[in-house]
């Protein structure tokens, strides 16, 4: 069975939920969520997961559908002991990401006249500090993956280091997954770099497609496709409404 880009997306997405153990999995965005979903359904059966407002939730309900089983509550000042207490990972968005993983969501432009503004700061700079955090973009763009992010809301790794222990302690920026391809830190200067190649993409297209110069990798593999039961499970059960081809087309 041929998987689309999205599915390769969403098994990736669920990649970085691997090992984690009873951690609370906080996805932003229609394929993380599918991601998460399949995770829990699979290989990371110990994820915690939430309704998106105050409940954990025992079954696994497919995007917009409500929970039938509810197996916790988590009002907001709980939700915030997660964080802070480092139990929780949550893979974010970004209008921006620079090489070392500083994210803007925030605005875009000049501080004293943007050109746009987005969504504010919000909790990103709590995130990266206190719990791992991975990001998706769903398109990969030199708009996106630039040289330098017009403002930091996530901490990378050099502003981090930057602040000291403080900062670094619990400092951990994991995957950025894209719609072309996965991306790690695990480079000496902790800066991004290909840990795999979407199928059918090539390391030239990677690399047109990012604001600054990116390490690829001469033996950079594949981004590994949903097996028979995971693509039985996105289609049938987590997106039956193909959700997820409308974040991702390809």
């Amino acid at each position: 069975m041929n998987a689309s880009r999205a599915e390769i997306c969403v098994v990736a997405c669920a990649e970085v939920w691997r090992g984690d153990g009873e951690i609370l999995a906080s996805p932003m965005g229609t394929v993380p969520t599918i991601g998460a979903r399949l995770a829990r359904l699979t290989f990371a059966p110990e994820l915690l997961l939430t309704d998106g407002e105050a409940m954990l939730i025992a079954d696994v309900p497919a995007p917009g559908r409500r929970a039938r089983v509810v197996e916790g509550w988590l009002p907001f000042r709980r939700h915030l002991a997660l964080v802070t207490g480092g139990k929780r990972h949550v893979m974010m968005g970004a209008s921006q990401l620079d090489r070392y993983g500083n994210q803007n969501i925030s605005r875009i432009g000049d501080a004293r006249r943007p050109d746009r503004q987005l969504l504010g700061v919000r909790g990103a700079p709590v995130n990266t500090l206190n719990h791992p955090v991975s990001y998706w973009i769903p398109r990969h763009s030199p708009r996106v993956l630039v040289e330098r992010v017009d403002m930091v809301c996530g901490v990378g790794h050099d502003r981090a280091a930057a602040a000291g222990p403080a900062a670094t302690r619990f400092h951990g920026l994991r995957r950025v997954v894209t719609d072309l391809a996965v991306l790690d830190f695990e480079t000496p200067d902790r800066t991004l770099r290909v840990r795999s190649l979407h199928p059918g993409v090539t390391a030239e297209e990677v690399r047109a497609a990012t604001g600054f110069p990116l390490d690829v990798p001469a033996d950079a593999p594949r981004t590994r496709p949903p097996t028979a039961a995971e693509l039985r499970l996105i289609r049938e059960v987590l997106d039956p409404d193909g959700l997820r081809d409308r974040e991702v087309r390809a």
